[in-house]
């Protein structure tokens, strides 16, 4: 098999290897360790020698010989001879005899509600996340969010300091708490998918390996729970969005707006499967806020061109999506929306209100939608003023350069 071949091998069973780990022995800082070792012991010797029958077995297997010799060595060192008994968990959690196959079981899931505990906040829970089920090292984490690696190593060890220390059991949360770790593990995928496709920050309008390792995870949960209706609206909301990607910016990165893009670009592969997935979802149970947004990106990636856009049935699905949740983006998103279906008079009545709510206080989105809305109406002046005023409230220079690209067009 390829180098690259073998890359994407291990990056989809190291969840799984560091899960049943976790599983067996507890200690996640040890267990991780030798997963890493097993990894590189894979990338040097697969390539040469052959991948195995069961790849999966093979690095549980040499993983856990490597944490028995981890456990062993810090035994000797520290001389706590209990310190064995506490890394080692009573019952079905403890570790079978080296001549027994370990279990065929996907504990990455497990590993996902772990990582994404309520305890832990949400830029810990991103960081976790992306390290041990996504199987990003350390450093590519700190450059995609675009802090120093010492800051997002201090961060992630806390994270697992504080699993550590609530005495969080390895296994799937009761039932009590499944949904409630499911929302806080979608909306981690949600974020993370969202920052790779418009960083909010730097240089880059987009980190597409951000997005791209968002998109993988979600298809895992998705294979896990095949049944759930949010984690298929999740993974089609990001497949019907990642779809425009190859139109979205210009020769020099540029921004181009949905309205202005070559529709020829985008993915008509990722459009026909996000479609699929959310045209069987819906029908399934309640509606949830991924299952609308995703039927709202199909609507979009489905018209011909912007102007044959069905903008009153995307009104009428974010008015069902703002009874469900409340999120002043979505407000936003849904005044536009009124914008193109009714009018530049009726949006700006509709950003008037919404103007007041707390949360979108300084928010360049606002300025940005209210510059769109007033360029429309006419008010060529108040929308240059606008625009200027949500490129200074921007942190992403692409965003700048397009805002104050808009402006100086509407210089009389």
């Amino acid at each position: 098999m390829a180098a690259d071949g073998v890359e994407g091998l291990l990056r989809e069973a190291a969840p799984q290897v560091l899960g049943a780990l976790v599983r067996r022995y507890g200690h996640f800082d040890t267990a991780e360790d030798a997963v890493q070792e097993a990894l590189l012991a894979a990338s040097v010797q697969w390539p040469r020698e052959g991948v195995p029958d069961s790849p999966r077995s093979w690095l549980i297997t040499v993983a856990s010989r490597r944490l028995t010799d981890l456990l062993r060595a810090e035994q000797a060192r520290r001389r706590r001879e209990d310190a064995v008994a506490g890394w080692r968990l009573p019952g079905d959690r403890s570790a079978p005899p080296a001549d027994r196959p370990p279990v065929a079981a996907d504990d990455t899931l497990v590993l996902l509600f772990m990582c994404c505990h309520p305890s832990l906040s949400p830029a810990a829970q991103i960081a976790l996340t992306l390290r041990a089920v996504g199987g990003l090292a350390t450093a590519e984490i700190a450059r995609a969010f675009l802090v120093p690696e010492a800051t997002m190593t201090r961060r992630i060890s806390r994270a697992k300091q504080r699993i550590k220390d609530s005495g969080l059991p390895f296994a799937m949360p009761p039932a009590a708490e499944r949904a409630q770790r499911l929302d806080a593990a979608l909306h981690v995928l949600y974020l993370i998918f969202n920052e790779g496709y418009a960083s909010t920050s730097g240089p880059r309008l987009e980190r597409a390996e951000l997005s791209a390792e968002a998109i993988r995870l979600a298809r895992t949960v998705h294979r896990l729970m095949p049944g759930d209706g949010e984690v298929a609206g999740l993974l089609a909301l990001m497949l019907l969005t990642d779809a425009r990607r190859p139109a979205r910016t210009g020769p020099g990165g540029e921004l181009i707006p949905m309205a202005e893009q070559d529709r020829g670009l985008w993915d008509a592969a990722l459009i026909a499967e996000g479609v699929a997935l959310v045209s069987a979802a819906l029908p399934r149970r309640e509606v949830g806020p991924y299952q609308l947004q995703a039927a709202i990106a199909a609507v979009h990636d489905e018209a011909p061109s912007a102007p044959e856009t069905d903008w009153p049935q995307i009104v009428a699905l974010y008015e069902v999506l703002m009874r469900v949740v409340d999120n002043p983006v979505v407000r936003l998103n849904h005044v536009v929306a009124v914008t193109m279906a009714r009018g530049a008079a009726t949006g700006l009545d509709l950003l008037a209100g919404l103007a007041a709510d707390e949360r979108l206080a300084g928010d360049h989105r606002v300025y940005a939608v209210r510059a769109h809305l007033l360029e429309m109406a006419g008010d060529r002046a108040a929308a240059r003023a606008a625009y200027e005023a949500a490129a200074e409230r921007t942190t992403s220079l692409p965003r700048q350069r397009y805002l104050h690209g808009r402006a100086a067009r509407l210089t009389s």
